[in-house]
């Protein structure tokens, strides 16, 4: 698990911090842990000048015996929702506690998740229950940005990738890239039924389409003959973006399928080899779920499509857009629009 740091405060206490532990107890708080100043309008009325060091004093004895119950319990990281100020920072820094302020609360949610601890908004049931571990802590300096990295989690079921690159565009296509990957294995995973990729149940399906389509009459040969074709464009793109000559691409697919038997209709586009190969023998899979999915959409928006048979325009519009001095103009609202409106209802 990898959580982005906050940034400490630049003093003494901050810049030795431990940055690494091994098999540490970790504490999540959602406390404030700094001195603040009283709010604004705040006032206190004494009678005695002596008495302002009393206030004072409690406050400073507030906070240390909040880091002080804090210390005993043996954590080595402490994170907290809320502020840690210098004071803290210090005080964690001289007895070789790590410490972090300003935690993000998705990000104290999964760590309490993956190391078995529990968010505490009170310091008095510190109890070792609520205390998560983990393997190993270790911050690190990635890039322009520090992380803490939470590893061999007692009860982590998920892993962070760090994504980095030189341009924003190139990072958003890379993660949408790995989320179509991750997704894809996620439905292999709940559906064991698979079929094979690189375009190969594509050109399969449109040989079987094709020869269908000799033994229809009329019209609907021609249909039939648009789908199959219309199912080559995956093996064609597959070519295309790998930099291979789609057309000899489809031709060796083509003459592979009508002629390979059982074991050609599994041949797809080798992206490796520049060439085809047997998709099902290089583990080139897709979860049968998403074919029936991706084809069944396409096949109603084409009925969509088909199913408008007429369109309605504005002629007055298009007029006025391609209108210019001397070009016709659009009829205005006034009463003789109104009135060659009323002789067409007439004649009609």
């Amino acid at each position: 698990m990898v959580l982005r740091s906050r940034k400490l405060s630049p003093m003494l206490g901050s810049n030795s911090n431990r940055k690494k532990f091994k098999n540490p107890k970790i504490c999540l708080l959602n406390v404030e842990l700094e001195l603040k100043s009283e709010k604004e309008n705040a006032e206190i009325r004494l009678d005695d000048p002596a008495e302002y060091q009393s206030i004072v004093d409690a406050e400073w004895s507030i906070i240390y015996e909040k880091l002080d119950k804090i210390t005993k319990t043996g954590a080595q990281v402490v994170l907290s929702r809320l502020a840690i100020g210098d004071l803290g920072t210090q005080y964690f820094a001289d007895r070789g506690i790590f410490c972090a302020g300003r935690v993000a609360d998705e990000d104290l949610r999964r760590v309490a998740k993956a190391c078995g601890g529990a968010v505490q908004t009170s310091i008095h049931n510190l109890v070792p229950e609520v205390i998560g571990a983990c393997g190993n802590f270790e911050e690190q300096q990635i890039g322009d940005e520090r992380y803490n990295i939470f590893s061999d989690c007692p009860q982590g079921k998920s892993t962070t990738i760090l994504l980095r690159g030189g341009a924003e565009q190139f990072i958003a296509e890379t993660e949408r890239s790995i989320h179509d990957s991750i997704m894809i294995v996620r439905r292999a995973v709940k559906n064991a039924r698979i079929v094979p990729g690189g375009g190969a149940i594509e050109m399969e399906l449109s040989r079987v389409l094709r020869d269908h389509a000799r033994k229809i009459y009329g019209k609907g040969q021609l249909i039939i003959n648009s789908y199959a074709k219309a199912l080559e464009i995956i093996p064609r793109q597959l070519s295309d973006n790998a930099g291979f000559d789609s057309t000899d691409i489809l031709n060796r697919l083509r003459q592979k399928h009508a002629a390979g038997g059982e074991a050609g209709r599994w041949y797809g586009v080798d992206v490796d080899t520049e060439g085809i190969c047997d998709s099902y023998e290089k583990f080139v899979w897709e979860p049968l779920v998403v074919k029936l999915s991706a084809l069944g959409a396409a096949t109603e928006a084409a009925c969509l499509v088909l199913s408008v048979d007429e369109t309605i325009t504005n002629p007055a519009s298009e007029q006025a857009g391609a209108g210019g001095p001397g070009g016709p103009r659009p009829g205005g609202r006034g009463r003789g629009g109104r009135m060659a409106l009323g002789g067409m209802a007439r004649r009609r």
